[in-house]
């Protein structure tokens, strides 16, 4: 089996399982340290990214010529968008086979950026190879949900954790593949 690219789901998330508060608030994750991305984004070179997520990502990206993370290939999933900024490709169309596609390519690891739909159907598409959880130490009582409901279990292999001071957990969890 030739060796291929690892999709990885990448964010913060509330101790209580929440990606949102429920006004779509991300206020309460952490920026007061690098919590290991730069050590993240040296193994990426692509990201996959929803809509709603990408439009939010543009609105804090003017300072680097509208990319999300510099350097990083963008792949924007969505059937309503018709333009995305230069540089970055849309999918619109046979979205989960395109993303196959995709990481079959050579390259770096793909961050799974952003966007509760596409996470959820890459999921359930069998795409995600890795998750990458930075545990917030805060229960917001509602809000977006990590996971919607799924069709059938993962079985999850901890690759990797850390504790920061701050409280903050950051856990990497291999998702066991059928037949590996």
């Amino acid at each position: 089996m030739k060796n291929r690219r690892k999709l990885i789901l990448g964010l913060a998330v509330t101790l209580d399982g929440y990606i949102e508060g429920p006004n779509g608030e991300y206020d309460w994750c952490f920026t007061d340290q690098d919590y290991a991305l730069n050590k993240f984004f040296s193994q990426i070179d692509s990201l996959f990214i929803g809509r709603k997520s990408y439009e939010i990502a543009q609105q804090h990206a003017e300072n680097n010529n509208g990319e999300i993370v510099p350097g990083m290939q963008e792949h924007v999933f969505s059937t309503t968008l018709k333009t995305v900024r230069d540089g970055a490709t849309l999918i619109a169309a046979n979205s989960m086979i395109e993303a196959k596609k995709i990481k079959e390519q050579p390259g770096k690891d793909i961050w799974l950026y952003g966007g509760a739909e596409l996470s959820d159907a890459m999921m359930k598409a069998d795409l995600i190879d890795e998750l990458w959880l930075s545990v917030h130490p805060i229960l917001l009582g509602s809000g977006k949900p990590l996971f919607r409901v799924q069709d059938s279990q993962h079985q999850l292999r901890l690759l990797e954790s850390k504790t920061y001071e701050t409280g903050l957990v950051s856990l990497r969890y291999r998702i066991n593949k059928t037949g590996l």
